[in-house]
């Protein structure tokens, strides 16, 4: 293997001040989920706080806590999975805010919170259609209520509302808010009147500014992924972050091949789907992705050592993760995040 994953911190943090810049006067929560999207967790957490983000997503309760150890006790750090009672015990530890959709968590929740003596964190999460967990709308009443009673007992604190939306059109993301609107006024008759209501993550954030309430949770844009099917980074004003390069290991008549391939990340299903890489020389095709190597279409001069951007800003032609995501009918955070932890980060700033 000879790929490496080049992160650009300073282009990280141009994209926080861009999704910052857009999204004011709501707050950024950056979502770190899968690795920071596969960019390393700790150097993207380091400089997002340096750069003065005090939300992190970290989607697990164990990520949450690692971002915790990171950041110490200033900013806020949200999780919105907890599987059992040692990932609650985890959150509780960590001073995590945890969102819960479920009314047996809720429970068990409250229940860890009494044994720990502590006052936990709740962002109440309702289902608006996506059905991607969250608390189906004929059962949000009760447990609001609910909810309601265990602040007053002082086991949480309900300090959101909160769901995720499909995105996939306006007229559905419509219905969603408008399901989430019913929700904070029931949530409100129960008495619970939170100070952090979000909805919306990367595309909504920047394209519907009704959905921004408090605080958006965004992850691609602020790596520079944009949307399948959406307007390109330099539409948007961000910057991709990451460049993932290998070398010309072989050169063989038309052929070059890569020290790279599908243990490395890359997907077989890329091959012969008009997916290019950059060279010196321009863009080339992808041939083939193999276990350990890819072939492509080989360039005048090319040689062993030779370096190639499959995706990223790099010597010219090459496209983004998105870009290569759309050829196979997937989106470009599935592209990066399948990068292998194996193949190095080398950070840039």
């Amino acid at each position: 293997m000879t790929a490496r994953l080049h992160v650009d911190l300073t282009a990280l943090t141009a994209n926080l001040d861009r999704v910052r810049d857009t999204v004011a006067p709501a707050e950024l929560m950056l979502v770190v989920k899968d690795d920071a999207y596969g960019h390393g967790l700790d150097p993207v957490v380091r400089a997002a706080a340096a750069a003065g983000v005090d939300w992190f997503g970290a989607f697990d309760t164990r990520t949450g806590a690692a971002v915790r150890a990171v950041v110490g006790s200033g900013p806020r750090v949200f999780a919105w999975i907890a599987a059992s009672r040692d990932d609650l015990d985890t959150a509780i530890c960590a001073g995590l805010d945890l969102g819960i959709g479920d009314a047996e968590l809720l429970e068990e929740l409250g229940d860890a919170a009494r044994d720990a003596g502590a006052t936990v964190r709740v962002h109440l999460k309702i289902d608006t259609g996506l059905h991607r967990n969250g608390v189906r709308p004929e059962a949000w009443p009760a447990f609001v209520r609910r909810a309601a009673q265990l602040q007053a007992d002082g086991a949480i604190d309900v300090v959101g509302v909160w769901s995720h939306i499909a995105e996939a059109s306006d007229a559905e993301d419509d219905d969603a808010r408008t399901v989430y609107e019913w929700a904070l006024d029931e949530a409100a008759a129960a008495g619970i009147h939170p100070p952090v209501r979000h909805l919306a993550a990367s595309a909504a954030s920047f394209a519907r500014p009704e959905f921004r309430y408090d605080l958006v949770r965004v992850g691609a844009f602020c790596y520079g992924i944009r949307s399948a099917g959406g307007p390109s980074a330099g539409d948007l004003g961000l910057r991709p972050i990451a460049r993932l390069e290998a070398e010309v290991t072989a050169v063989h008549g038309d052929a070059a091949e890569l020290g790279i391939g599908a243990l490395d990340g890359l997907p077989t299903s890329l091959a012969g789907t008009g997916a290019h890489v950059g060279t010196a020389e321009g863009r080339r095709r992808l041939e083939l992705v193999g276990e350990t190597r890819s072939v492509v279409e080989t360039w005048p001069g090319a040689a062993v050592g030779d370096t190639v951007t499959v995706f990223g800003p790099g010597l010219q032609g090459e496209g983004s993760s998105t870009d290569l995501a759309e050829l196979i009918g997937t989106i470009g955070e599935e592209i990066a995040v399948r990068v292998s932890p194996l193949v190095p980060r080398v950070y840039e700033s």
